[in-house]
């Protein structure tokens, strides 16, 4: 079979196949009369060998050494094989990744995009000191997309860089919300808290429907962090959860100024008064939680928070006792 016809049918140009012959990978059997090369079956066989070793990425190199090497052993070859190949992936991945992330930004000129290759490189910087000073320039103008912030800010492990961060999402507003919320579902607890945090400091009403979800999250922390940021925001259904706060003695004060700040209502006071008041009773066994119910409950106005601290005031707990009495002086 002479190289045309090896070529047509093995999909290999004639001008690789003289490469093959030059080094020795694939040397045609014979030739005819007038010198031309012909190859036989055999040879046919070896050239589909090469071009099978070498759609793995074998190196013509490797390739020669695994057909003619009788002691030739592939595992380590694979291995170094898969190993090159799952770099190469990760690194496309990456290329991907960032190619996105700036058309996302929507640039509107070479300008944009090198100023966004900027930024993305400082997000990634191993100086929290140029990683905070991209965060501060991606929350005013530069086109960074907000993926690549929330990434940022759930791997960031410096206060002041995550606060850095927090704010320029927070600038992003409600675009923001929904790619943070998916970190509430991340494995590892400290993604989930930066995430719920991110969420807690994005403005109304970006995410207070996704921190009222978080309410009923698995994790204490979500659920904590949630609780105090919709008492923050006069959400009146955190209620509950702020109460537990306190029972808790997690964030309890923080918990009672958010019950402070929601009582202004008169209404919202004698239902947090009740509240406070049924936790009172169910928590009976639990001193040191009675005493912060106890005064969580002197920061409530109303008459339904004066009437449990004239009933408190003789609590057998001398500190419940002592406690609400003060309240009620306080109150004179």
């Amino acid at each position: 079979m002479l190289i045309g016809e090896v070529a047509r049918r093995s999909g290999v140009s004639a001008r690789m196949l003289r490469h093959y012959e030059a080094l020795g990978l694939v040397r045609p059997t014979g030739r005819t009369d007038g010198g031309y090369r012909e190859y036989a079956d055999e040879d046919v066989r070896r050239i589909f060998h090469v071009e099978s070793l070498r759609s793995l990425g074998l190196s013509l190199r490797d390739v020669g050494r695994a057909l003619d090497d009788p002691g030739f052993a592939p595992g380590a070859l694979v291995d170094d094989l898969i190993r090159e190949t799952r770099r190469r992936i990760a690194a496309e991945t990456e290329l991907l990744t960032r190619l996105r992330r700036i058309d996302a930004a929507g640039p509107a000129g070479w300008e944009d995009v090198l100023q966004a290759v900027a930024l993305l490189q400082a997000l990634g910087s191993t100086s929290p000191r140029t990683r905070q000073r991209a965060a501060l320039a991606a929350g005013e103008d530069a086109p960074v997309p907000v993926e690549a912030l929330v990434e940022a800010v759930l791997a960031e492990r410096d206060a002041v860089v995550a606060g850095a961060l927090r704010w320029a999402l927070a600038q992003a507003g409600e675009e923001a919300a929904a790619p943070l919320a998916k970190g509430l579902d991340a494995p590892s607890a400290r993604v989930r808290e930066r995430a719920v945090r991110s969420l807690a400091e994005l403005p109304e009403p970006a995410a207070t429907a996704l921190l009222r979800d978080a309410l009923d999250h698995a994790d204490p922390v979500v659920r904590r962090h949630a609780a105090l940021a919709l008492g923050a925001r006069g959400a009146g259904d955190a209620v509950p959860s702020l109460v537990e706060l306190i029972v808790e003695g997690a964030n309890d004060a923080d918990a009672a100024d958010s019950l402070g700040a929601l009582a202004a209502e008169p209404a919202s006071a004698d239902r947090i008064a009740a509240a406070l008041v049924d936790r009172l009773t169910s928590a009976a066994g639990q001193p040191a939680a009675r005493r912060r119910l106890t005064q969580a409950l002197v920061d409530i106005p109303g008459p339904a928070a004066t009437a449990a601290l004239t009933t408190l005031s003789r609590d057998e707990d001398r500190a419940v006792a002592l406690t609400a009495a003060y309240g009620l002086r306080l109150r004179g």
